[in-house]
């Protein structure tokens, strides 16, 4: 039993069950701790029926008994079957605890009982590392600010506290581009220029939001691709590049419907032909739109230069000419008061300089109003002169309609003047119409037959490849299925290999971290010593089957030959006895040696029966002393003391109140 108690604890100690360097044995247990070990049991198999146990055993003797009651309802609803009830932990014994213990640990998932031995390398040891610190910081009581030491102003205090905030970063390799698709000045950009990840964003703070930002979105995308090339490309039997080519190509030609349907001419209003204009011209730049029409032409930055320098002259010129009609004559006036004043000082002192620069700015006012005179003028010409490109579109689009239908036209003119000119020979036309009308029957009835010869076998042969054809189709559904189906295996395959590496990486670490001076030999012949005990056992315990038996069939055998002799004895005896007396009192002898021997084994079988009774009543003597009953008969004392105490307390209370 020594080593089923050290797997229990271990097990115990695993799920977290604080079991002291002390105990190596289920019988050290304590009531408290038997109370523990068996909730953090059930916590780990059924949260939702430990969630509302507690793991400590309450000072209280009615609250003792409730938390038995329930944790005796939690196992029986696990599915244990032995006797068990609130005696069971509040007045246990060895026998019962161990049952019920073995019971909850084979009862442990493997997967919440191995997790400690399930990580993912150096990730899941950060992550424990991590788990450590925020526990010990969780463990530290909370403090005012004017009470914390230094230690604990790092850890309570809002400092270290910043916004997750990212901001896009360029790496050298990337999900979309294989490394071996780069162009030979994009990998010594890279090499030479590209700057670190760390000293990309603006503050370094932003860094790990910026790394965990791009991994989540290159992820999400690699994702998406391949769950839409599981779904859609495999069924399209294209290669991956073909897939992603017809998909590019597909999204752009959708990109110029919508462009093209935007660009068509609604004369809504004014701003709406603007937009329509705008549409256009990026249609255009897209190489969607028809390269005829002048207004619809991409240009380069040359053409687009000298148009706003050309519109910007003609701007200037058009306000000169504006000023200088409608303020020629104020101007004049104006030259003329000046050069007055200039001459006379007397007259100059009369108007002040305020006056001049209000008549300017009066001035300037009404030039700036025919300015947006001129301006509203312009956009009206040029929504004219849009209107006017609309409709020379609509009549270029009217004048191949016309040529269409004018060729259209022609080829029927020209079969009703070819059937003009033979009118006037009609029965000699008419009579050569029939003979190329016959030739033509006979020809058509020659043909036929030719097409019935070779009619059959076509549609065999036709018949043939639609079989085939289906086959074909069933094959490659069914390769298609097969691929899915190896897809998913590799998949699955990829990430058992991938979490076996991971433990493999931790099992090293661990091993590593272990003490070497431990003898591994040791441990071996203490396995192979237990090995070897449970071998000689069984083979003792064979071979006094094999005995018992034997002992068995020789004594069924010699049953079986005294009953026979005795009959033959019987017979031949009681044959002799009826004549001689002397023969007769033989045969008496005979019948009581009989029954004093039948007397015998029965008397020798009882006494095998007793016997062993005698051994099951020792080891029912030896189960009964080790359940500790007298001890728990002195608890159960005790306990009934202090219910009665804290009843008599209670009903004190009461009568008070």
């Amino acid at each position: 039993m020594e080593e089923v108690d050290r797997i229990l604890i271990h097990s115990l100690k695993q799920v977290g069950t604080d079991v002291g360097e002390d105990v190596d044995s289920v019988k050290q247990f304590t009531s408290e701790l038997i109370v523990e070990a068996v909730v953090r049991c059930v916590r780990v198999i059924d949260p939702s029926l430990g969630s509302g146990l507690s793991h400590l055993l309450p000072p209280g003797m009615s609250a003792r008994f409730r938390l038995g009651m329930s944790l005796a309802q939690a196992c029986q609803d696990l599915g244990y079957k032995g006797e068990i009830g609130y005696q069971t932990f509040l007045y246990s014994n060895e026998p019962e605890i161990r049952s019920l213990l073995m019971f909850l640990v084979e009862k442990l998932p493997r997967e919440s009982a191995e997790a400690s031995d399930q990580p993912a390398g150096k990730s899941v040891l950060l992550q424990k590392a991590i788990a450590d610190q925020i526990k010990a910081q969780l463990a530290v009581p909370w403090l005012p600010p004017n009470c914390r030491l230094p230690i604990q102003c790092k850890t309570q205090s809002r400092g270290p506290c910043y916004r997750f905030s990212s901001q896009p970063l360029s790496v050298p390799y990337s999900l979309k581009v294989p490394q071996n698709k780069l162009s030979k000045e994009v990998k010594e950009y890279y090499r030479e220029f590209q700057r670190a990840v760390t000293s990309q964003p603006s503050q370094p703070v932003a860094v790990p939001a910026s790394l965990l930002d791009r991994h989540a979105s290159e992820l999400s995308a690699a994702q998406e691709w391949e769950a839409e090339w599981n779904s859609q490309g495999l069924l399209s039997r294209l290669t991956p590049e073909e897939y992603r080519s017809r998909k590019r190509s597909r999204l752009q030609r959708r990109i110029e419907e919508q462009l093209r349907a935007a660009a068509q001419p609604r004369p809504d209003s004014q701003g709406a032909q603007r937009s329509t204009s705008d549409l256009a011209e990026l249609l255009q730049s897209f190489g969607g739109g028809s390269s005829g029409v002048d207004v619809l032409a991409k240009g380069t930055r040359f053409t687009h230069t000298e148009k706003f320098t050309f519109t910007q002259e003609l701007e200037q010129m058009l306000l000169a000419a504006a000023a200088s009609s409608s303020a020629s004559e104020p101007e004049k006036s104006a030259q003329q008061q000046l050069a007055s004043a200039s001459a006379s000082g007397g007259g100059s002192a009369r108007r002040s300089e305020e006056e001049l620069r209000a008549q300017q700015q009066e001035e300037i006012n009404a030039l700036q109003q025919q300015l947006q005179q001129l301006s509203l003028q312009m956009e009206e010409v040029g929504g004219d002169i849009r209107n006017l490109t609309t409709s020379i579109n609509q009549m270029s689009e009217e004048l191949k309609d016309m040529e269409k239908s004018n060729t259209e036209n022609e080829e029927l003119v020209r079969v009703k003047k070819q059937t003009m000119d033979l009118l006037p020979d009609g029965e000699n036309n008419l009579e050569k119409l029939q003979n190329l009308v016959d030739t033509s029957v006979k020809r058509l009835d020659h043909l036929k037959a030719q097409w019935e010869k070779h009619k059959g076998p076509l549609l065999e042969e036709q018949q043939r490849l639609k079989e085939l054809c289906s086959n074909q189709e069933a094959e490659s559904d069914r390769m298609l299925a097969e691929i899915k189906e190896l897809h998913d295996k590799i998949r699955q395959s990829a990430e058992e290999a991938k979490k076996k590496e991971a433990l493999y990486k931790q099992l090293l670490t661990e091993y590593e971290k272990l003490p070497k001076d431990v003898s591994r030999s040791a441990y071996t012949m203490r396995i192979l010593e237990i090995v070897g005990n449970i071998k000689k056992q069984k083979e003792e315990i064979t071979k006094i089957l094999s005995d018992t038996k034997d002992l068995q069939k020789e004594i069924n055998s010699l049953t079986g030959k005294l009953d026979r002799t005795f009959a033959v004895t019987d017979e031949l005896v009681f044959k002799d006895a009826k004549k001689d007396e002397s023969v007769r009192k033989s045969y008496k002898y005979l019948a009581a040696l009989h029954e004093n021997c039948t007397q015998l084994i029965q008397t020798i079988e009882d006494t095998g029966t007793i016997m062993r009774e005698i051994r099951d009543l020792e080891e029912q003597i030896e189960t009964e002393n080790s359940k500790k009953t007298l001890t728990n008969l002195e608890k159960i004392l005790e306990d009934y003391k202090a219910i009665r105490q804290e009843n008599s307390t209670l009903a004190a209370k009461i009568k008070e109140a």
